[in-house]
């Protein structure tokens, strides 16, 4: 395993260069890789205890150790899910603490809601409604026309899950219709970014299995719906990243302190963050947007993907094969993935990925998710409808239309409910 980390840190450099610093034992080095971009820095860091209590003297003696100047005390990171409220509340800080950069210390949440933030502080004055940043290249649109710049922004991811640190997605939800709406945009992308995977170390066991099965999901639907011109790009990435999460996850929830199988998953996440660079996730991320209020977003994409998989399968043969011959090697699958062909390939990895979800404890349909109506199905067929998200339907290996949703896409999340493949309907 020793070469497949090698091999992961390898990709991970010539995606970020000297702008990324990772690894185990790292934290020190956040000061100086932020010092080239300013001198006055504003703290944005998820508070929980005990985490914080023992990254605050680390963060605070690298940053002013590399001579930077502290505009105020940390301000508070936002909720789960990173809520509109607690963006405005952050942009409202900024603006009141006027720092040459932002520097963000938490989970995937705290980067997302940071990256808002930052855009709203530079736009918010002619575009206070953060409605209007939600969907592709709207913030690079805005910038151009008002001649603005972001404030520079560090990420210190300190959770292996959602890549944060590294791309150009920020998730916010709205709390009041319990949808997550997305900006996607290459402006908001951390200049600088740093990542001790010893920092998870402390995590909790369902957070760490929710980031790991996020990382998969990153990994899988970009494998799944990139371009055949890019398959060779990604499919190094997909799949080393795909390899180690699954090969890792049940050793660091059976050791939680296994430092070598922390950082097995945060090569494996940060992997699927590069990933998400090179193409787009799709469907099962999609339906995720319409479940934040039962379901945490890396288990809800674990739960929806293997639906989508029977879907997908017919399009997709040779990249199921890839990845079933992972789930078989790590002994979830005894189906012949060689062999197999179209819709029943599909159902083998499927069942394969399944295997392993209850194997650590996660709901494998929607019905056994506390909370759960048909309404929630209602509201992700009329989030796929939404232009704003028009990209994940665009990214799957089989593109739906916003008319032919309810007819394919509909059944996808019958299936979901129930548990019941057959219901899946195939182009």
């Amino acid at each position: 395993m020793d070469r497949q980390k090698a091999e992961a840190s390898r990709l991970l450099r010539r995606f970020k260069g000297d702008n990324y610093i990772f690894g185990l034992d790292c934290l020190d080095r956040l000061g100086t890789l932020a010092s080239a971009l300013g001198r006055r820095v504003t703290l944005v860091a998820d508070l929980p205890e005990p985490l914080w209590t023992a990254l605050h003297p680390k963060v605070e003696a690298s940053l002013t150790g590399a001579g930077l100047e502290s505009t105020g005390g940390p301000l508070p990171g936002p909720r789960p899910n990173a809520p509109v409220e607690d963006v405005l509340r952050l942009a409202d800080g900024l603006a009141r603490q006027s720092p040459e950069m932002l520097v963000a210390v938490g989970g995937g949440s705290c980067i997302d809601a940071a990256k808002a933030a930052v855009a709203l502080n530079a736009l918010g004055k002619k575009h206070p409604r953060l409605d209007d940043y939600f969907g592709t290249g709207e913030v690079t649109r805005m910038l151009q026309a008002e001649q603005a710049v972001l404030l520079p922004l560090v990420a210190c991811q300190t959770v292996a899950s959602s890549g944060a640190h590294l791309t150009k997605y920020s998730n916010i939800t709205n709390p009041e219709t319990g949808q997550k709406m997305l900006i996607v945009d290459e402006a908001v992308v951390p200049p600088r970014a740093l990542f001790d995977y010893e920092t998870t170390c402390t995590m909790p066991r369902g957070l760490t299995m929710d980031g790991a099965l996020d990382g998969v999901s990153h990994c899988l639907e970009v494998l799944f719906g990139v371009p055949d011109e890019r398959l060779e790009q990604v499919q190094p990435v997909s799949l080393l990243g795909i390899e180690l999460i699954i090969n890792h996850l049940r050793t660091v929830c059976d050791d939680p302190e296994n430092r070598p199988a922390r950082e097995a998953l945060g090569l494996g996440t940060d992997l699927g963050g590069y990933a998400i660079m090179i193409g787009g996730t799709n469907g099962a991320h999609l339906t995720s947007f319409s479940l934040v209020d039962i379901l945490s977003h890396g288990r809800a994409c674990a739960l929806m993907n293997p639906y989508y998989t029977v879907f997908f399968a017919p399009a997709i043969p040779k990249r199921l094969r890839m990845v079933g011959r992972i789930y078989q090697n790590a002994g979830y699958t005894r189906a012949d993935v060689e062999g197999l062909t179209g819709r029943d390939l599909g159902l083998a990895v499927a069942e394969a990925m399944l295997a392993q979800s209850r194997e650590i404890g996660f709901p494998t349909t929607l019905r056994e998710v506390a909370g759960f109506t048909d309404g929630h199905i209602a509201q992700a067929l009329a989030a796929a409808k939404n232009p704003k998200l028009e990209m994940k339907l665009k990214n799957m290996p089989v593109p739906l239309s916003a008319e032919r949703v309810d007819d394919f896409m509909g059944p996808i999340l019958e299936a979901a409910k129930t548990g019941d493949f057959g219901v899946i309907k195939n182009l």
